[in-house]
């Protein structure tokens, strides 16, 4: 295809159509002209439309040489797009119209323009650079920061017994019932503590650091009685003594083991600073107190019983024996026995007239599912008493009162009594300063007495914060429950707080608790309410919860 004076000149990738007049040459049109510059080896470039018409049409009717701007070459454009957390860069290459192709060097041009510097994986440049084009290709990653790991204290003596109860979400100790004692020989590793780590920072796209969190350091507890640091590993907890693990916060401790054979007139009163392994009975009159636990391979017969730790018997509590605990009492069965526990009491059989108390639940007949029987007596427990039967038609009546825990109203009496006394120091600041601010301060006190003032702010407030906490403990006792696996016989009084329903006809299995209305409700197993018991009434036998 031929067109006298027409021809093209390209300068810095500019294309211009340059056109002299010429009589008697074929008449020209846009696709005439889109033919001449794909033969001319323009084909490739941009093409600019409007002006190829305009110049189609000004070369037909030309009296006057022109020249006029047709196409241009354009490189491969590159598009960086950042995200909003700068953790992530990507990139968007559109192909080139007769200019240069997007280099590996180019698009790490646009990515270091955008202020990408980290993270980049220059592989996934070059393979986007080879495909010519592409849209919102990944090639720059951020890292997160990884924050320090708290200190960990790992037991070497899994088994060790841990004195620290583990409540649930509803307030209910997780129990584990302790067998035999274990026992580690002077030298024995104990635990080794893992420090806590720094953490490693992080890092945007953008070279923006994000800090970690160092994690919280914690050293061995001190002090730890018959353990020590080792003096090659500081991390290192091992046994200065024979006896007894304890797990306690950030350690462990050995406690001293006294095995007896049995407690009676010639062994005399047992008083220990440790553990002491009964391996028969104690019996009448006879004292065992110890610091840590107590176990007893035979029975308790009228003997008392007072540990720091738990009791354990294997056999049974009889004859009016009295036991306390810090910690748990399990024993087989229990009659005319008093038995007071910090955590949890736990019979296998049954409990015949005796006067229970536990700070978190009671379960009777954890081995005699069937058959175990609470008859008689009183029971006083917070959250939970767990029996297969309650009361007996044969037998006296049996007193139950949920929602009991008597440390906790004491240590409540006495914190709002705290609480009062507080904000009566913090109002006779309030009066000092009132008269120091109206008559004049000539020594200077009114200062002083304002930083004190604060300072009693501050302690009744955290004095407030306790009270909140201990308003939640006790609110828990709204949630207490008699759970009952065969049924209720005989005469039982039941009791939730102040609030008492007299049971005189029999039950079968399910589940005693309380409404917000404070009524006492009963349910069957599958937690259908069952309109069975009779209009519930204030306590006023005198028994407070």
């Amino acid at each position: 295809m031929n067109f006298p004076g027409i021809s093209f000149n390209e300068a810095d990738g500019q294309i211009l159509l340059l056109s002299q007049p010429m009589p008697d040459r074929v008449v020209m049109d846009s696709a005439a002209l889109h033919a001449l510059l794909l033969q001319e080896g323009y084909g490739q470039c941009l093409l600019i439309e409007d002006a190829i018409a305009i110049a189609a049409s000004r070369c037909n009717g030309q009296q006057e040489p022109f020249a006029l701007l047709v196409a241009r070459r354009c490189d491969a454009t590159v598009q960086v797009q950042v995200a909003a957390d700068e953790m992530t860069a990507e990139i968007s290459i559109t192909p080139p119209q007769g200019g240069k192709a997007a280099s590996k060097e180019s698009v790490m041009l646009a990515l270091a323009t955008a202020g990408v510097m980290f993270g980049v994986d220059e592989l996934a440049v070059t393979k986007a650079c080879n495909l010519g084009s592409c849209d919102r290709v990944l090639v720059a990653t951020g890292v997160s920061f990884e924050n320090g790991c708290d200190a960990v204290f790992e037991e070497l003596i899994p088994q060790a017994v841990d004195r620290e109860p583990k409540l649930d979400e509803n307030g209910l100790i997780d129990y584990r019932e302790h067998g035999e004692i274990l026992v580690v020989q002077a030298d024995a590793p104990l635990m080794r503590r893992i420090p806590a780590t720094q953490g490693v920072d992080g890092h945007t796209v953008r070279g923006r650091v994000l800090p970690a969190q160092p994690g919280h350091d914690a050293h061995f507890a001190s002090p730890l009685p018959g353990a020590h640091v080792s003096s090659d590993d500081p991390n290192l907890l091992k046994a200065t003594v024979s006896g007894q693990p304890v797990r306690v916060k950030c350690g462990v401790m050995v406690e001293p083991i006294l095995m007896v054979d049995e407690v009676n007139m010639k062994t005399g009163n047992i008083h220990f600073d440790g553990t002491v392994h009964v391996k028969g009975e104690v019996v009448q009159n006879m004292k065992v107190q110890a610091s840590g636990d107590i176990l007893v391979d035979g029975m308790v017969d009228g003997g008392q019983l007072e540990a720091g730790g738990n009791i354990l018997v294997a056999g049974g509590v009889i004859a009016h024996a009295k036991l306390r605990a810090a910690g748990s009492v399990t024993a087989r069965f229990a009659e005319a026995a008093k038995i007071y526990a910090g955590t949890i009491i736990m019979l296998g059989d049954m409990a015949l007239e005796c006067e229970l108390e536990a700070l978190n639940q009671i379960v009777i007949g954890s081995e005699s599912p069937k058959r175990g029987r609470l008859i008689g007596g009183t029971v006083k427990v917070m959250l939970l008493l767990s029996v297969p039967m309650l009361g007996s038609v044969t037998g006296g009546t049996t007193t139950v009162v949920m929602g009991a825990n008597s440390e906790l109203l004491e240590k409540y009496e006495a914190l709002q009594k705290r609480i009062e006394e507080e904000k009566a120091v913090e109002e006779n600041f309030e009066k000092i300063i009132k008269q120091l601010t109206a008559v004049g301060d000539p020594k200077g006190l009114l200062e002083r007495v304002k930083a004190s003032k604060q300072h009693a702010l501050q302690v009744w407030g955290q004095s407030l914060v306790e009270r909140s906490e201990l308003d939640k403990e006790i609110e828990l006792a709204r949630t207490a429950k008699v759970i009952v696996g065969v049924g209720v016989a005989g005469s039982v009084n039941l009791s939730f707080g102040s609030v008492m329903t007299r049971l005189r006809r029999e039950f079968n299995a399910g589940i005693f608790s309380i409404d917000r209305e404070d009524h006492i409700l009963f349910s069957d197993p599958s937690g259908k309410s069952v309109p069975q018991i009779q209009a519930t009434f204030k306590d006023t036998t005198g028994i407070k919860a």
